[in-house]
């Protein structure tokens, strides 16, 4: 029977809408939303709690180093400024250091890129398709068995003679 009942679909129970008396009042706060405000109040309620307990048993003799650079104003903590705290030949080595640092790490870079260019050199050269031969004089070669090579391999149009004198005037 308590299974049938589960069964039907039972009425969602909304929250009523602002009337229109109190709409200058703004949006009417829902109970979720009083849940969220509720509970961010009483977390920081704890928080305030458990800071004042701290400050009822704090030690007065504790010391830490940053009390002598602070100093209270109306009860609140002004730390001293931090605009002089280098003399002016200290920023030099400062600014200098840095520079040298910058320049060091420019070199290295460099390097880097030098040696990565060195490895690929070999990609930007496409091989050539042009074969050259040296030879004496044309019928140095066999003509039959180089032409029929060429045909084999598909090289006669782009295959190129030149004497053997060429060759040696270039050394």
């Amino acid at each position: 029977m308590s299974s049938l009942r589960n069964a039907i679909n039972r009425r969602a129970h909304k929250e009523r809408a602002q009337p229109h008396a109190r709409r200058k009042f703004g949006l009417l706060e829902k109970h979720k939303d009083y849940v969220v405000r509720a509970k961010a109040y009483h977390k920081k309620e704890e928080t305030l709690l458990k800071l004042r307990e701290k400050a009822a048993f704090r030690n007065p003799d504790e010391f830490y180093f940053k009390m002598i650079k602070t100093r209270t104003v109306d009860g609140v903590h002004k730390p001293e400024s931090q605009a002089n705290k280098y003399t002016q030949e200290e920023l030099m080595l400062m600014k200098t250091q840095d520079i040298g640092y910058i320049l060091q790490k420019l070199q290295s870079e460099k390097k880097k890129v030098e040696k990565l260019t060195a490895m690929l050199h070999s990609l930007d050269n496409h091989p050539s398709k042009r074969h050259i031969y040296y030879a004496e004089d044309r019928s140095a070669f066999p003509k039959f068995t180089f032409v029929s090579h060429l045909l084999y391999f598909g090289y006669t149009e782009n295959a190129k003679f030149l004497p053997l004198e060429n060759y040696r005037a270039s050394m």
